[in-house]
């Protein structure tokens, strides 16, 4: 079978890396990709949103099957023009893409089918004072999230009020995140601790996959602004069986089943970011594709053929598809280049050691050049290791990120340690 693979991330890496060990993979190619990519098959420069474009290559390499890495394609609707021309696409339509194109859509799904999640309200330009009204009404911190894609940025939490109403105005009336934040979802604060579970559906029968917990700031001990992910732990510990079932039953399954009562059975990966609120899982907002870094530490433990896993989504068959998980936890480090995530320089060597038996690195901010790999982005690599225990997988990840060289470097050392007091806990 021959793929195209659409991203340039880590999560991309991680895919590639897994397609690329089937031996039912005929050629892959991704598209841009990055240096860690290139190991596993041929980057083509290929923007992923100029579908014309896409169609094109398709046709002359003889694609079979299309995988978006991210979501922008999604949401764009490559599933629903590439299906006109009947190539298969690994990922829901545009209407099902609509669960992360726009929150306020999001929102209302839920409350339509059930789905446990905050309570909420949608406001815009026509009714921006009862927005600032509303929030009156509310107990702070004060949740404020743009209603469409905002490259993970959209989500602003305040405990003062009056700044609430300020960030309202500059978010619809100033446009603070563009056409993004034209509606602004204003949400109670769920209190609890937040995981990512994944579950994937051929558009009838649906599988769970797994859960992991990212972490979004830059600084030690959840500090400094967020990021697009510093690390990342797989399995979590309080998950257990009793935990995830309450995610099957309650959200997964009402989430699938609610999307084919509508006329759009979905297909493809679905990230659902969950809080733990006191053993009770209440949805923060969902993904339609992997999460990343937590694929980059979810992808080493799954075990399966990644060809007929995608081949699944697109045409069908998931429950034939044989998928096992390892038990042991994996621990996700993320490079990052000095000044992330604000302004950053591209462009320094670097130097990647030989990985070990039990640790993988996933590129996402590299290129490769003629003198050797590159940075080429604000998150550079993410060093992902595998261990019965916790504590060693972070540290084995750790020792390799030492061992890793670039100017710039910077990288969290705490990732999982605050779970580890919950490592041997049941809810």
């Amino acid at each position: 079978m021959n793929i195209l693979l659409l991203g340039s991330g880590g999560r991309e890496h991680a895919f590639a890396w897994k397609l690329s060990q089937c031996a039912n993979l005929g050629n892959l190619y991704i598209a841009p990709g990055n240096a860690g990519t290139a190991q596993c098959g041929e980057n083509v420069d290929l923007n992923p949103l100029d579908f014309d474009a896409v169609l094109a290559f398709c046709q002359e390499k003889k694609i079979d099957l299309i995988l978006p890495g991210n979501e922008d394609p999604l949401v764009a609707g490559i599933v629903d023009y590439m299906q006109v021309h009947g190539i298969a696409v690994a990922g829901p339509d545009q209407y099902a893409a609509t669960l992360e194109g726009s929150k306020d859509f999001a929102k209302a799904f839920m409350m339509r089918h059930g789905v446990p999640t905050a309570a909420y309200r949608s406001f815009n330009a026509d009714n921006l004072h009862e927005g600032k009204t509303f929030l009156t009404t509310m107990a702070p911190p004060y949740v404020l999230k743009a209603d469409g894609l905002a490259a993970g940025k959209g989500v602003i939490i305040t405990e003062d009020l009056a700044e609430a109403q300020a960030v309202l105005d500059d978010m619809i009336a100033g446009a603070k995140f563009g056409k993004a934040s034209s509606t602004v979802v204003i949400e109670e604060f769920l209190h609890g601790i937040e995981i990512s579970c994944f579950a994937v559906s051929d558009g009838q029968t649906w599988r769970m996959l797994g859960s992991a917990k990212d972490y979004k700031r830059i600084g030690e001990g959840d500090t400094g602004p967020n990021t697009g992910g510093m690390g990342a732990i797989s399995p979590v510990p309080f998950a257990n069986e009793a935990f995830m079932q309450k995610v099957a039953e309650r959200i997964a399954g009402p989430s699938f089943e609610g999307m084919k009562k509508e006329g759009h059975p979905f297909k493809g990966f679905l990230f659902m970011g969950l809080m733990n609120c006191g053993g009770e899982p209440k949805v923060i907002e969902y993904n339609v594709r992997m999460g990343d870094p937590e694929t980059e530490a979810l992808f080493p433990r799954l075990r399966v053929n990644m060809v007929d896993l995608v081949n699944a989504i697109a045409n069908g068959g998931l429950e034939s598809v044989v998928m096992d998980m390892d038990p042991r936890t994996a621990a996700t480090v993320f490079l990052v280049s000095a000044g992330y995530p604000g302004d950053i320089e591209k462009g320094k060597p670097m130097l990647i050691p030989e990985a070990g038996a039990q640790t993988h690195f996933f590129h996402a901010g590299t290129k490769l050049t003629a003198e050797g790999v590159v940075t080429n982005g604000g998150r550079v690599l993410a060093i992902t290791s595998l261990s019965q225990d916790m504590a060693l997988a972070a540290e084995i990840s750790l020792h390799a990120a030492e061992e890793v060289k670039y100017e710039g470097k910077n990288y969290r050392r705490d990732i999982g340690k605050d779970l580890l007091k919950l490592q041997h806990e049941s809810i």
